[in-house]
């Protein structure tokens, strides 16, 4: 009932008491004192007699129906207006929940349905309701459009399960069909997942494998497969892409971007490589230290040596003393050699791990992070020029770049890289999830342009998770999402440590599974995350504090094996044996 539904009831209420009140009055009125029907004396009196005869009747009558049929008490919904009245304001909503037609069959279908959105892969319940919320960026960006960018910013202290919701995300996106690309896994956390998914896992590292920077991979593979115009613009494109991964290695050599001049020869470096290395034949960086001693006409003319020999030398001698450095310094038994595996286009999940990799050595991280992203963005083109050209179908990928901090401190080339993902993933197909600590990550880089462009990261992205955080960091991440005081202290509650144990069982921190999930500037979604076995099998990222029960139990079986041993030989060589007396003697007080 409306409210002003309820105002008219509650009026014709009103009236009907004002109405039997002026009934019963009247009736006592007309037949009280005869007086009020005498206007003559005569004829006139007896006419009076009977009017006063049919109005007592007539009251009488209508006091016999009141008295007959009581009148009902109406009472609104939610108490009267007004002092005492017990008028109710708000009526909390009863909980919802869901089930399939399978569950509920009787109830279908159903009258009403949750808030909780409910596109894209299963995430976990809602805090407070217990419905099912489903999420991921790409299904929210393309079947949802919920929102303008398909990618993911979480944050959250350490051990709260960020990497295990993105890890579910993979999983789901992967059953969908979409790609998942871990470019980079410095743990690693994502191998298991995506051999069990069946994908490709490539290892790079000291003794593990490289990468060829210049070998184009799929990029050359499909121009040469398409051909024609097209073939011509992706050789283009592959050509561009090999140069500024050489370049990119050469800064983090030096510690400074190439001069304008160096690239130039570079590039012609690698187009006079390309025209003269037989088919079948990858270009290796010692064929460039080559080309560069050698000095032929097409490489020379940009250098503008003008036949001095002089000239040319002191144009390519800074290259060469950078790319010697690469060959023979920390990078060179990476990068010199043929890639030992490539990325197999038609896997359905690629991880390269770099895990092997020193924590201290930070140009080779820096190094191998370019060269993977390199490689892997070259594939999702590659896999999109053939869809564009009608010889392959068309497939979605999904890039994981966890441990943020690490690759923003370890050259400033990523943060580039990563800049342009972000502004130009929707038009490559591809979605990403960028998974940090707090946002003074960015503040610790070194130039004020890495910074800014760090802090862009959250501010473009589609989606920001947040695990559990303190006060002052959800404050400033309230100045960027919008964040309202119950959000604080909501997520400032899970970062408090576990209880003290008592009884020596194993306390799981408050915030651990529980994330807030925010876009744009509608209210937030807390909700909270409860794995599953196989997902804990596959992403345990304290593997480094998980007993080795193999070697516990390979350790009882050899104590078993001496102790058996030494009971088949007899006492003798057992403590307290004949004979041990001298020995014994070492072990008393």
């Amino acid at each position: 009932m409306s409210r002003r539904e309820q105002k008219q009831a509650e009026r014709a209420d009103r009236l009907a008491e004002e109405r039997q009140t002026l009934t019963a009055v009247g009736g006592g009125a007309d037949g009280g004192d005869g007086t009020a029907g005498a206007l003559t004396e005569g004829a006139s009196k007896g006419a009076a007699k009977g009017t006063a005869k049919e109005t007592s009747k007539g009251a009488a009558k209508k006091a016999s129906k009141a008295q007959a049929k009581p009148r009902e008490l109406f009472v609104p919904h939610r108490g009267w207006y007004g002092v005492g009245g017990g008028r109710v304001g708000y009526m909390d909503p009863p909980t919802m929940w869901r089930a399939t037609t399978v569950q509920a069959c009787g109830m279908w279908p159903f009258a009403a349905g949750s808030g909780s959105p409910m596109t894209g892969v299963p995430l976990g319940q809602h805090l407070f309701t217990g419905a099912t919320v489903c999420g991921d960026p790409l299904n929210w960006f393309t079947r949802a459009r919920y929102i303008s960018n398909p990618s993911l910013f979480m944050l959250g202290m350490p051990g709260l399960g960020k990497s295990t919701l993105v890890n579910r995300m993979l999983i789901g996106l992967a059953a969908t069909g979409v790609v998942p690309l871990v470019l980079g896994d410095l743990k690693p956390d994502y191998a298991d997942t995506v051999r069990a998914l069946g994908g490709q896992v490539i290892s790079i590292g000291r003794g593990r494998g490289g990468i060829n920077v210049l070998d184009p991979g799929a990029m050359g593979e499909a121009a040469a497969k398409i051909g024609g115009e097209a073939g011509e613009v992706l050789k283009a494109e592959a050509h561009g892409r090999v140069l500024n991964m050489v370049a990119a290695l050469i800064t983090i050599v030096r510690g400074r971007p190439m001069d304008d001049h160096e690239q130039s020869v570079l590039s012609a470096v690698l187009h006079h490589l390309r025209e003269r290395t037989p088919e079948g034949r990858a270009v290796l960086l010692p064929d460039v230290l080559r080309v560069l001693t050698e000095g032929p006409p097409r490489v020379r003319a940009v250098t503008l040596d003008r036949g001095d020999d002089a000239r040319y030398r002191d144009a390519v001698d800074p290259l060469h003393r950078s790319l010697l450095g690469i060959l023979d310094g920390p990078l060179g038994d990476t990068f010199a050699s043929e890639t030992s595996t490539r990325i197999d286009p038609d896997a359905p999940a690629v991880c390269i791990d770099i895990s092997g990799i020193g924590e201290a050595d930070t140009q080779l991280t820096a190094a191998a992070m370019l060269a993977a992203w390199s490689d892997g963005l070259g594939t999702v083109a590659a896999s999109h020029a053939l869809a564009d050209a009608g010889l392959a179908p068309r497939r979605w990928f999904f890039t994981v770049l966890d441990e943020l901090w690490r690759p923003l401190r370890a050259a400033s080339g990523i943060v580039d890289r990563i800049d342009a993902l972000t502004r130009l993933n929707r038009s490559l197909g591809l979605g990403d999830a960028k998974i940090t600590h707090t946002l003074k990550d960015a503040e610790a880089l070194g130039t004020d342009a890495d910074r800014a462009k760090a802090r862009g990261f959250v501010e473009r992205a589609g989606m920001v998770v947040c695990a559990g955080l303190p006060k002052t960091e959800m404050e400033d991440l309230g100045k960027v999402v919008g964040l309202s005081r119950r959000e604080i202290e909501l997520v400032s509650s899970w970062s408090s440590p576990p209880g003290w144990g008592v009884n020596g069982d194993n306390e799981e921190p408050p915030g651990r599974g529980r994330f807030l999930i925010k876009v744009g500037g509608r209210p937030g979604i807390p909700i909270k995350v409860a794995i599953t076995d196989a997902e804990r099998r596959l992403h345990n990222t304290n593997t480094r504090w998980t007993p080795n029960e193999d070697a516990v139990e390979k350790a009882a079986a050899r104590a078993a094996e001496q102790v058996a041993r030494a009971a088949r030989e007899g006492l003798h060589g057992l403590p307290g044996a004949p004979g041990t007396e001298a020995a014994a003697g070492r072990w008393t007080a």
